[in-house]
């Protein structure tokens, strides 16, 4: 039963790739910027995390809470601070701007802590083997897996059944027709960063306390593989992001179990690769012509 065990395991990390991937697409849906900072929001929230749980002494679930909170603070500074000026620029001044925040945060984070990684402790979920099946089921993953259906779930609701979902799913189709309907464009754009944000936040935390080691430089690798993910399910769809972040842990976990463990980040940039080449637009993407 190795197979049912790695393929819980690869759902678990392919849901924390999910929560980053959502940041994604969100923020793509509805301003068209992909904002490459979004990995460096997500190592921020594994250090609030940790200092919250080891400075603090709280448990899994108040740092959980303080990390979204504070990531969806910083994610609405970065969006005031560094894109809503360039919401009429050229791509390639946003996308320039993009990569340029992200060196800012990580070598901030540097300076102001040093380079030095950090381990959360190892007693913040109760670590249990499971047994399910027949396979031996880490009870840390589907902690890790259930905390992030849950949030995923919120997410959809947040989306499809509230005032403030509804404004953002109006701007993500046409942001002028929006506009002159009475909707606050600037107010409903800060808080998808500020969801997005948060999601980045919590899956910092969840990612701290299934790998322990945490460092400035640890949102680059995720931060990518979830930018493959939402490419993959279809950037600006959020169930595509879903899909993409799950289908993406599931085959890194299967490339491990069969022994090709060096060759695990390299699998998600060829997958992004075969997209590219034969559904540019993703899993559930559609395809539209757009003048560059």
């Amino acid at each position: 039963m190795d197979w049912l065990q790695q393929l819980i395991n690869g759902i678990s990390l392919g849901s924390i790739y999910a929560l980053i991937a959502l940041g994604y697409t969100m923020v793509y849906g509805i301003i068209k910027l992909i904002n490459f900072a979004h990995g460096d929001v997500f190592m921020v929230g594994a250090f609030i995390g940790f200092y919250a749980i080891t400075g603090w002494g709280l448990g899994f679930l108040p740092a959980l809470i303080i990390s979204m909170a504070f990531c969806a603070g910083f994610g609405v500074l970065i969006e005031r601070i560094a894109y809503k000026r360039l919401r009429n620029a050229t791509r390639i001044a946003a996308l320039i701007t993009a990569i340029g925040m992200s060196l800012l945060i990580e070598y901030l984070m540097i300076y102001i802590r040093g380079a030095q990684p950090e381990a959360y402790p190892a007693d913040v979920l109760p670590n249990k083997a499971i047994n399910l099946f027949g396979a031996q089921i880490n009870s840390q993953s589907l902690f890790i897996l259930l905390t992030s259906i849950i949030l995923m779930i919120i997410l959809q609701f947040i989306v499809h059944r509230t005032k403030m979902g509804k404004a953002m799913r109006a701007v993500s189709l046409d942001m002028d027709a929006a506009r002159l309907m009475g909707i606050n464009v600037d107010k409903t754009i800060s808080f998808t960063f500020a969801i997005g944000s948060a999601l980045a936040g919590a899956a910092g935390v969840v990612f701290g306390v299934y790998y322990t080691k945490i460092e400035p430089l640890m949102g680059v690798i995720p931060g990518l593989k979830a930018f493959v993910a939402a490419v993959l399910g279809g950037i600006g769809s959020i169930p595509g992001a879903m899909v993409g972040g799950i289908i993406l842990g599931s085959v890194e976990s299967i490339v491990s179990a069969a022994g090709f463990s060096l060759w695990r980040d390299a699998a998600a940039f060829i997958i992004l690769i075969l997209i590219l080449i034969f559904r540019p637009s993703g899993i559930f993407g559609k395809n539209t012509k757009e003048k560059v």
